[in-house]
């Protein structure tokens, strides 16, 4: 856990400084762009370090590696300012508006690239993500039985998306607050019936396990299975002469026939045989023993890539995807209906980033699409400080046609300051709590 955390600050470093980076220099593009004087572009906070001089701008690398800022001249309209025309509150409130937006705008478009980049690369998917839902069947006391879905239905529409194939349906579980409650429709003897499926993670969970082959990864030395001659890359058929639509129902069979021995069904490259195993009693790994025969599932895979066009298709989707579950909390949770306690802080990113950057470079490259499409969406809540209090009062200003007074904006911006400090202080009260052992 302590090397998760120390990766992770380094992960933060790299996921949270390159995305604010970014947002800066979209903020520097547009105003230059409209010829506003930009006094210093930092990469980091903090004291001055070194940097060069071009033009009017510092370009500068700061003491603190967490991301950079622009600023520009007379931004801030509680100092004084000499009034000349390359200062930014000289520039008219459209041209202001768009500088305010051309960061979390930048965001947004790095977001796109990174998924687009990653989709053209090509991933190892499951074999049935692009396929319809058909279920297979239900784990006991799931979240899918609860729903009353069962084997042999199929989900029709899930989350308002019709006829969706397990990728798209796995993406929302993911982005989806945990209990969320989702509607969907299943297909079953020929009719439809609407069905609520409450959000968790795992697909299996809610709403059961697909069609795939079942295919022995590896063999657990002196076990039941080595004994009866089963061996990697085997696929096994069927148990007792029961058909195997799936690796999950080997588990539960097994169950069912405790010590008594089993015909299994095995297709080893072009051949098919007959083998008999007897199920053994003891801890499978997870603390709770049960009826086993002592192998591991190889769950099928291929390499799939994508063409330009269906890689910005599946990056916009994705994004677009992600940007409404953030807006959902942010809205359910002024409407009470989110707690602030799933909200996760500093601690909680750098733990999520260290475990990200164990699995490897592209889970690093999803931590920072998620942080990046979050940072766009924040900044633009109409909250004082942030990009989108920026662009409320500047709308305002321009409703009434003339500027508000210095005392209003300075309430707002205070008002808004005590309101962030205190979201801050509650979610990284949050994060003390997870790490906490008995939470």
């Amino acid at each position: 856990m302590a090397f998760d955390f120390l990766m992770g600050i380094v992960g933060v470093a790299l996921g949270l400084g390159l995305m604010i980076l970014v947002h800066e220099w979209g903020h520097f593009l547009v105003a230059r762009a409209f010829g506003v004087r930009v006094d210093v572009f930092s990469i980091g906070f903090g004291p001055r370090l070194f940097g060069v001089k071009r033009g009017a701008t510092d370009y500068r690398v700061s003491a603190l590696p967490l991301g950079g800022y622009v600023r520009m001249a007379g931004e801030n309209a509680f100092e004084e300012r000499a009034c000349a025309p390359d200062e930014l509150l000289s520039k008219p409130r459209w041209q202001r508006i768009l500088i305010a937006l051309a960061g979390p705008s930048m965001n947004i478009v790095m977001a796109l690239v990174i998924v687009t980049g990653l989709a053209l690369r090509g991933t190892e998917q499951p074999v049935y993500s692009d396929k319809p839902v058909d279920i297979a069947g239900v784990l006991q006391g799931s979240a899918a039985a609860e729903a009353g879905i069962q084997g042999g239905d199929r989900v029709v529409e899930f989350d308002h998306v019709a006829n969706p194939t397990w990728d798209q349906l796995n993406l929302r579980l993911l982005l989806s607050i945990p209990g969320a409650s989702i509607p969907a429709e299943i297909e079953r003897n020929g009719g439809t019936l609407p069905v609520t499926v409450h959000a968790v993670p795992d697909e299996t969970e809610a709403v059961g396990y697909p069609v795939e082959p079942v295919f022995v990864a590896s063999i657990l030395p002196n076990s039941t299975a080595a004994l009866a001659g089963l061996q990697a890359g085997d696929q096994i058929l069927s148990i007792n002469g029961r058909a195997l639509d799936s690796p999950h129902q080997v588990g539960s069979m097994l169950q069912q026939t405790a010590a008594q021995p089993i015909q299994l069904a095995v297709r080893r490259g072009d051949h098919t045989m007959t083998l008999t195993a007897r199920p053994t009693w003891g801890d499978s790994g997870n603390g709770q023993p049960r009826w086993q025969l002592g192998f591991y599932f190889q769950f099928a895979s291929v390499e799939r890539q994508y063409s330009l066009g269906q890689a910005i298709g599946r990056s916009v989707e994705f994004n677009a995807l992600l940007a409404r579950q953030v807006v959902y909390v942010v809205v359910e949770l002024f409407r009470g209906k989110v707690s602030i306690k799933q909200l996760e802080g500093p601690l909680g990113l750098a733990r999520d980033s260290g475990q990200a950057a164990r699995r490897g470079f592209t889970d690093l490259l999803q931590l920072m699409v998620l942080i990046s499409v979050n940072l766009a969406v924040l900044n633009l809540l109409p909250i004082g400080p942030l990009d989108g209090g920026m662009i409320a009062m500047l709308v305002i200003e321009g409703i009434m046609r003339r500027d508000l007074s210095l005392r209003a904006k300075e309430r707002f911006v205070t008002v808004s300051v005590v309101f962030l400090l205190g979201v801050f202080a509650i979610v990284m009260y949050n994060d003390v709590l997870r790490l906490l052992p008995h939470h």
